[in-house]
């Protein structure tokens, strides 16, 4: 019988996606297990020998769910058959996180194995057009899509999925350091809106342009929401059809206590 098998990274994404299947089998980069769930490790510098051993568990389908960062690679510990890709595995890892992303999806279906999408195992986590709760004003629709054209223009650079625009200027944009790192320091300069009794501002998560969308989409949950508060911004936009939403009753619930809006916006871009 055909199996499916979870490459999971840290954070609730794998639990949430486990939930939606029968019985998959789980697995993780060493310092990478995801939040409450059992996965056993698997060594990068021995991808060929785990692709052959999904094979003999009867896996045919992989997806990847949550955050893995890009892992130290041992010299000595790769097997024979692996080693052969290391010249195009370390060419994608200094190309940026695309190319990383891109070369490890060929490499498993290469190897037979067809990648999935998050969006076709569970597609309740990733909301289509519509507002969850609140109402954004014209002045945050004008936040949301300049936020969106700043995006489609930094993604062909390979920084981050994410921006925070007020009145009209970028108070800060998704770097390495992630989506927290970003509101905390949209928090520190909200000094820098130009009018403080005008619009706070919005943040707004899409994948980059031309991005695999099987792999790495934008993720929202409740921290989200209470970073986004803390950063007295008014509220949370993203590309409809397209981004993650971890735990929506509870974003809904904590956005509605704190008065920010949620949406999932359409054609912005």
């Amino acid at each position: 019988m055909s199996r499916i098998a979870i490459i999971a990274g840290q954070g609730a994404l794998a639990p949430a996606v486990a939930a939606c299947l029968d019985d998959p089998l789980v697995f993780a980069l060493p310092g990478f297990a995801p939040d409450g769930l059992a996965a056993t490790t698997f060594q990068l510098e021995r991808l060929v020998p785990f692709l052959d051993d999904l094979h003999a568990k009867g896996v045919t389908r992989v997806v990847f769910a949550g955050a893995i960062r890009r892992p130290r690679l041992d010299p000595e510990a790769f097997d024979p058959r692996t080693a052969q890709l290391v010249p195009r595995i370390l060419t994608a890892m200094q190309s940026g996180d695309d190319a990383a992303l891109r070369t490890a999806l060929d490499i498993f279906e290469e190897n037979d194995l067809t990648v999935c999408s998050v969006s076709e195992i569970a597609p309740d986590l990733i909301p289509e057009e519509g507002i969850l709760t609140g109402e954004p004003t014209d002045a945050d629709r004008r936040d949301a899509g300049r936020a969106a054209r700043i995006l489609a223009q930094t993604g062909p650079l390979d920084l981050g999925q994410g921006a925070v625009v007020a009145q009209g200027l970028c108070l800060a944009l998704e770097t390495l350091p992630g989506t927290a790192a970003m509101l905390d320091f949209a928090a520190r300069h909200a000094d820098l809106r130009p009018n403080p009794k005008g619009a706070r501002g919005v943040l707004y998560k899409a994948p980059k342009p031309g991005q695999d969308l099987r792999i790495d989409l934008p993720t929202l949950g409740p921290d989200t929401v209470d970073q986004a508060v803390s950063a007295g911004l008014a509220g949370i936009a993203w590309a409809a059809g397209q981004v993650i939403l971890l735990d929506r009753p509870e974003m809904v619930r904590r956005a509605q206590a704190a008065g920010l809006f949620l949406w999932a916006a359409g054609g912005l871009d």
